[in-house]
């Protein structure tokens, strides 16, 4: 059947642990890790991973980081769903790459908005959201009056929690400032979107490590973009690659605590190309029970900063891949 064949496509496990740093201090995870269908099998499959600011003008940045990653999960779901039909590989990028962007930070804030509404901020909230920037690279949401959402929009046209983003409440949405990175694969190609800091490495049946999208320059020194900044859109990065030209065996998404924990980026790089061996010969449920422990370690002898890792993996990579192996 072709339900039966699509369930086997591809699959996914992935682990999200709270930093050593953050153990002592108190401080809740700021990262999160979703996936699309739930069951972690099947096309279209999506996996998104969110990394909130953390420092105290974001003081709700774990919650922006799970918004980030519920939204991102469902939207691009959606898109890749609503593509199956058609043909145009073309159209396809075209939309994903002038669409998808905008309409995922337009469904952030609005997550955001409804969020805000149901809870609202603490005296000790509204005066964190005074200080600097901190490590977000964009300006100040008040420092422009251009959408930050699509270009050409009419301002009558704007979701709500974009007006207020011009209004008196307009540093609200700051508080929850979180960095996104997402991957979805369908029959007929992947898809790679990012925004902020993190890594997104892609291993070929051979054991060949790259990244699929171009590098930020920008993102340095713990600097990073972010959904709460202005022209949030703009500042993703997106990657739209065929099948069966380009299709990996695996498909790594991090947060940056992953790869701050090791001393250059050839060990981290080195690690896409283990976990490929250790999928081969154990499989990948095995190799998802045993995240949890591996990213704790690392957080503990590395960065110390949460550290979250999802691994897609293409059915044709081995024998031992078994649908019910789902992590988190």
């Amino acid at each position: 059947m072709a339900g039966e064949k699509q369930t086997l496509q591809w699959q996914v496990v992935g682990q999200s642990v709270r930093g050593a740093s953050h153990e002592r201090s108190g401080m809740p995870n700021q990262d999160a890790i979703r996936w699309l269908p739930e069951s972690g099998a099947g096309s279209p499959l999506v996996l998104a991973v969110a990394d909130g600011h953390g420092s105290a003008r974001y003081s709700r940045s774990h919650i922006g980081a799970s918004l980030a990653v519920e939204t991102a999960a469902r939207l691009i779901h959606e898109f890749l769903a609503g593509q199956a039909d058609e043909v145009n590989l073309s159209l396809i990028k075209r939309a994903a790459e002038e669409w998808l962007p905008g309409a995922l930070v337009r469904a952030w804030l609005e997550a955001v908005d409804e969020h805000i509404k149901a809870n609202p901020f603490s005296r000790a909230e509204l005066d964190a959201l005074g200080g600097s920037n901190g490590r977000v690279l964009a300006p100040d949401p008040e420092a422009s009056e251009e959408s930050s959402l699509a270009s050409g929009s009419e301002p009558n046209s704007e979701p709500s929690s974009e007006r207020s983003i011009k209004s008196g409440a307009s540093k609200l949405p700051i508080a929850y400032g979180a960095t996104i990175l997402a991957a979805g694969v369908a029959e007929t190609f992947v898809l790679y979107l990012q925004l902020g800091d993190g890594e997104i490495l892609t291993v070929t049946g051979s054991g060949e490590v790259s990244k699929p999208l171009a590098r930020d320059d920008r993102l340095f020194a713990n600097e990073t973009t972010s959904l709460c900044a202005r022209d949030a859109w703009r500042d993703f990065r997106v990657s739209f690659q065929p099948i069966p030209t380009t299709q990996p065996a695996l498909i790594l998404l991090s947060t940056d605590g992953y790869p701050n924990s090791f001393r250059d980026e050839s060990g981290f790089l080195k690690v896409g190309s283990d976990l490929l061996e250790m999928i081969y010969e154990d499989g990948l449920g095995e190799v998802g029970d045993r995240l949890a422990g591996w990213l704790t370690d690392s957080t503990n002898a590395g960065s110390g900063d949460d550290v979250t890792l999802g691994i897609l993996c293409s059915a044709s990579t081995h024998h031992k891949l078994d649908p019910e192996a789902v992590s988190l």
